[in-house]
């Protein structure tokens, strides 16, 4: 019987073969964290008395969560980790303004067939590249950077297709809301999904790393893109090198599959408070919205700054309005394409390479009785400021209609 890409994986990692259910001890190819839970790791490594890493050529640090720090605390964080970095030699450590570790994973670091793990949840971002990618606790990971080792749990083999093309107006957001909707919150627990698309082209990277971003929601212990040309391509086109892809056997064995017709799907919101209270934006349509945030991990990529742009083009925002680009890189092309300069003199403020908002950390929260819609992957309340507050999630075009009409609103009417 053939193989699955996540048994693949996993059988290289460990030097066995595995099954579901078995855990296992595995080598790791990449291990990161950023300031928020950084601080936490070298506490462990420094409790043991055991402060190295074990192959500085496969260990990342960016800071992205409080950058700039909003606080002297997170200021005081940011220099003790500055220290921790040059004291080891670290050559991958990506300061103030870099951008958001997951990006940054998926642009210079992470390659397909990879076992990637980092103290963050949603490191499963960089299943879009075809890697088996995890987030773990500080323990797990101090762990992993002193002896590049880890156990885990071989999960059951869960297969999505996505068959078609996506209409105007709907994006890989979309999809992963979609699935969230029929599947709910940790739904996919226990599982690694392996998504293989229909026709590469037609569900680019910007796309993949959103459902990756968001299989943590779903529960999926990893959310992997099955490799193929867009791969290849996305991996030439920012490093210039050829990735060699590992793909699963034709007579592969899943647990269990589920097709998605893209051409069905149409712009979704999760309402609050739950990514898995998905509805149509006609169920919401006209609701007021005070505050817009485009960014994050999930959705701050530039598909989704030209987007945004698409439609704020079209005048001044009547709702507040928050840009931030997920990287310095997606920054830096945006503004040579002339999203951000859309986007500024449609009254947004836009900055690049922090997560702020999407935690409520700093940049732009929500405030008490206010209506938020979010790019970002959680609306649990409290999440990005006051409780008493209410975060749709969308894609980055609804967010950009909201934002110029000050109502949630269908973008495709906005698009023509």
């Amino acid at each position: 019987m053939g193989l699955t890409l996540t048994e693949k994986v996993l059988n290289r990692a460990s030097g066995r073969s595995v099954s579901p259910g078995e855990v296992i001890e595995v080598q790791v190819d990449l291990v990161a964290f950023h300031d928020l839970t950084g601080y936490h790791v070298v506490e462990v490594m420094e409790k043991v008395g055991k402060v190295r890493i074990w192959d500085v050529d496969k260990f990342v640090l960016a800071f992205d969560h409080l950058a700039p720090p909003p606080t002297e605390r997170a200021a005081e964080i940011q220099v003790g980790l500055r220290k921790f970095a040059r004291s080891l030699g670290v050559k991958y450590f990506h300061d103030v303004g870099d951008g958001i570790l997951h990006q940054l994973l998926l642009e210079r670091y992470a390659l397909p067939g990879q076992v990637v793990m980092a103290a963050d949840s949603h490191t499963t971002t960089a299943g879009a590249i075809g890697a088996f990618a995890q987030g773990l606790g500080a323990s797990d990971i101090a762990a992993i950077v002193i002896t590049g080792r880890t156990w885990l749990t071989v999960p059951e083999p869960f297969r999505i297709k996505l068959i078609g093309k996506l209409n105007p107006g709907v994006y890989g957001k979309d999809v992963a809301l979609h699935i969230l909707g029929e599947f709910k919150a940790e739904g996919l627990s226990g599982k690694s999904v392996e998504f293989f698309v229909e026709k590469p082209q037609n569900f680019p990277m910007d796309h993949r790393a959103t459902v990756s971003n968001m299989g943590t929601e779903m529960g999926a212990d990893a959310a992997i893109f099955i490799p193929d040309e867009e791969t290849i391509n996305y991996i030439r086109n920012t490093r210039g090198i050829d990735a060699k892809p590992i793909t699963p056997d034709s007579d592969a064995k899943y647990s269990d599959e589920y097709n998605i017709e893209l051409n069905r799907l149409e712009p979704l919101i999760a309402a609050p408070h739950s990514v898995d209270n998905v509805k149509s934006i006609r169920e919401v349509e006209g609701l007021d919205v005070d505050y817009v945030f485009i960014g994050s991990c999930t959705n701050g990529r530039l598909s989704d700054i030209e987007a945004a742009a698409r439609i704020l083009r079209r005048g001044k925002a009547k709702a507040r309005c928050i840009a931030i680009p997920a990287s310095r890189d997606v920054f830096l092309k945006a503004l040579e394409l002339g999203y951000i300069d859309v986007l500024t003199r449609a009254g947004c403020v836009v900055t690049y390479g922090t997560c702020g908002p999407c935690i409520g950390g700093h940049f732009g929260l929500v405030g008490p009785g206010e209506v938020a819609v979010s790019t970002s992957n959680r609306n649990f309340i409290g999440r990005m400021g006051s409780k008493e507050g209410r975060v749709y999630l969308a894609n980055a075009a609804v967010a950009a209609a909201a934002a110029l009409t000050g109502k949630l609103t269908d973008p495709r009417s906005l698009m023509s």
